[in-house]
C-alpha cells in the first residue's frame, strides 16, 4: 500500500452516479449546504432525520455516572425492536463465549457493557434509517458506510489491545468514525433540493465530515477523546506523546481501507506517524487483517447488520 490517503467510500459512491464535471453553481450550492450544517452545529443543533431518539437517550443515560443500569434497561425497554437486538447480540457466539443464554434485558445489558450496548444501539439506528422511505436514495451508501465502520471498529479494537486505551471504547470510536458522513448524507437526502448536491457533495464531503462528526458526538455527550479522534482521523502527521485514541483510529482506518475488496495487502506506514507510535510493523498489520477477515461476518451477525 502506498503512503497516500486510502480511497474513501465517497470515491466508490461517485462511480454509481453521473460523474460529469460539477458546475460552479452546483459546487456553490453544496458548499452553502455544508456551511449551513456547520452553522447549525455551532449553535448546538443536531437534526438527524429518521434517527431513533432512543439511541441518544441511551447514550445520555450511560454517560451519567449516577444512573443505575436499571435506567438504561428502562429506556431500551421502550423500543421492543432494540430490546430484541440487544438480546440477540448478548446471545451471539462472539459475545457469549460461555454458551449460557440470556433471556432478560438487565442481564444482556450487564453482559455487553456500556460500549457494546451503544454499538448495538447504533447498529439498530442505521438499520432503521436504511428502511426509512425518506432515505431510500442513500440506502446503498448507508449500508456501505456501516460495513466499513464495522471493519474499522474491529481493527481499532485489535490495535487498542496493544495499548492502555480501552479496547471497547476504541471499537465504538471506529464504529462512529463516519457519523459526520452519515449526517451529511442523511440531511442531503432529506432536503428538497438534494439533487443539486449529489455530485458536488461527493467532491466536498471528505473535507467536511470529520469536523461535523466531532460536533455530533459532542452534542450527544460522547467523551472528548473520542470526538477529537473522529475530527483528526485524516491527520497522518498527528503527534502525541503516547499512543492514544486518535492514533488508533487513524491506523485502524488505514488498515480497514486495505481490508476492503481490492485493497492493498501490503501496508507501508512509514509516513503515517501513528503506525510508528503504535509499533505496527508490516507483519503485524497482515496478521490483523487476517483476524479481521475471520471475525467480520460473525460481528455483523452479532450486531444484526
Amino acid at each position: 500500500m502506498s503512503n497516500e490517503q486510502p480511497s474513501l467510500s465517497a470515491t466508490r459512491t461517485a462511480a454509481r452516479h453521473d460523474v460529469r464535471t460539477v458546475t460552479p453553481a452546483e459546487r456553490a450550492g453544496a458548499l452553502e449546504f455544508l456551511q449551513g450544517l456547520s452553522k447549525e452545529m455551532s449553535e448546538g443543533k443536531v437534526n438527524l432525520p429518521c434517527f431513533p431518539d432512543v439511541v441518544v437517550r441511551i447514550r445520555r443515560a450511560l454517560a451519567n455516572p449516577e444512573n443505575h443500569i436499571a435506567q438504561t434497561v428502562r429506556i431500551v425497554g421502550t423500543e421492543p425492536r432494540l430490546a430484541a437486538r440487544l438480546l440477540q447480540t448478548a446471545n451471539s457466539v462472539i459475545f457469549n463465549q460461555s454458551g449460557k443464554p440470556v433471556s432478560d434485558l438487565r442481564t444482556a445489558v450487564a453482559r455487553l457493557g456500556t460500549r457494546l450496548v451503544q454499538s448495538s444501539a447504533m447498529a439498530f439506528a442505521v438499520q432503521q434509517m436504511r428502511m426509512a422511505p425518506l432515505l431510500k436514495s442513500v440506502g446503498d451508501e448507508l449500508k456501505e458506510l456501516w460495513e466499513e465502520s464495522i471493519s474499522a471498529a474491529t481493527l481499532c479494537q485489535l490495535i487498542a489491545r496493544r495499548t492502555s486505551v480501552n479496547a471497547d471504547e476504541a471499537f465504538l470510536t471506529g464504529l462512529l468514525h463516519g457519523i459526520g458522513r452519515l449526517y451529511i448524507m442523511v440531511r442531503a437526502a432529506s432536503d428538497p433540493g438534494k439533487a443539486r448536491y449529489e455530485r458536488s457533495l461527493i467532491e466536498l464531503i471528505d473535507g467536511w465530515h470529520p469536523a461535523i462528526g466531532r460536533a455530533v458526538l459532542e452534542n450527544w455527550g460522547f467523551p472528548d477523546a473520542m470526538a477529537a479522534a473522529v475530527e483528526q482521523q485524516q491527520d497522518y502527521g498527528y503527534i502525541s506523546k503516547v499512543a492514544d485514541q486518535t492514533d488508533i483510529l487513524i491506523a485502524g482506518l488505514v488498515l480497514a481501507a486495505a481490508a476492503r475488496p481490492g485493497g492493498a495487502r501490503i501496508i507501508e506506514g512509514s509516513q503515517i506517524k501513528p503506525f510508528a507510535r503504535l509499533g505496527l510493523r508490516a507483519e503485524e498489520c497482515r496478521a490483523m487483517l487476517a483476524v479481521t477477515a475471520r471475525h467480520i461476518d460473525a460481528l455483523r451477525g452479532a450486531l444484526g447488520c
